[in-house]
């Protein structure tokens, strides 16, 4: 399983059109990205998961993540197991404790003590019939205790909606071992007022939950602009500019101990399919 160089984080080809998702990812495979990485913000997603693979003939997909509050660990255990078996163990299972006003909104009080709930989801994942193997697997961790549970339990870590400097500490959490494997929003553009038009708002919206907002505090930022997702906050979470600058961003991924760095190319309307984008992304990086 190639996990290096850079990949391709879509919520398009999760919910998009579905013959255009598989025509997308096929294309993304012989641009050369090694990885194809879908949300889970509701349905089943190891279904989606098997129309990307079924679509491609070598990247990996990557879950960026499976909900754990959604998906028994004997259910995801027994999906992935299928799925690695028919498609050449490309399958890269993502996990993650989403948010407690996601959780909650359907069963108020479901969200506690994450830490917890993941290491109990990981026991599950072990005890299964077919068990998910450890370097089949990565916790989407910002916190140090969720990093350091990854390091021991898992191949490594996806953090999601992060600084180049957070995975620098990511990359100290974990050690030389397990893979840090960072996604990175990233809008082509010409000037930074367009920038912020694409992306200001979709900020301000993921800033608004704690896990994020207190990720961003903990490297230094005041509680204030974080909440306003402007100046440096969004300098710092927003690759933007021309190719050249989407670059030097992976290239700061890298150099803080990224071992792959998986992009999500936000545009005016976030329903389209931003293929023009990644083919311009795919000759500057690849």
């Amino acid at each position: 399983m190639d996990l290096s160089g850079v990949g391709v984080w879509s919520q398009q080809l999760r919910y998009g059109d579905p013959g255009e998702s598989a025509e997308a990812a096929a294309e993304l495979e012989e641009l050369g990205f090694s990885a194809l990485w879908i949300p889970d913000m509701g349905g089943d997603t190891f279904e989606a998961a098997e129309h990307l693979l079924a679509a491609t003939r070598s990247v990996v997909v990557a879950t960026g993540v499976l909900n754990l509050w959604y998906c028994p660990p004997e259910q995801a255990a027994a999906s992935y197991a299928a799925l690695a078996a028919k498609y050449d163990d490309r399958l890269l299972l993502g996990i993650g404790v989403s948010h407690a006003i996601a959780v909650d909104s359907a069963e108020p009080g479901r969200y506690r003590r994450p830490l917890t709930a993941m290491t109990t989801y990981l026991d599950g994942l072990d005890a299964a019939e077919q068990p998910v193997p450890q370097d089949r697997r990565v916790l989407a961790a910002l916190g140090p205790r969720m990093l350091e549970l990854a390091s021991r339990r898992a191949r490594g870590v996806h953090p999601y909606l992060v600084t180049p400097e957070h995975t620098r500490i990511a990359r100290e959490a974990v050690g030389d071992g397990p893979l840090v494997l960072p996604e990175q929003a990233v809008v082509l553009c010409s000037d930074k007022d367009e920038a912020h038009a694409i992306a200001g708002g979709w900020l301000r919206g993921y800033l608004s939950l704690p896990n994020y907002a207190n990720s961003l505090i903990r490297l230094g930022f005041e509680a204030d602009e974080v909440a306003s997702a402007d100046g440096r906050v969004f300098d710092a979470m927003i690759a933007w500019g021309d190719e050249a600058a989407i670059r030097r961003r992976v290239e700061e991924h890298r150099a803080a101990g990224a071992d792959h760095v998986t992009l999500q190319v936000l545009t005016a309307d976030q329903t389209a399919f931003p293929r023009e984008e990644w083919r311009r992304l795919a000759a500057a990086l690849l």
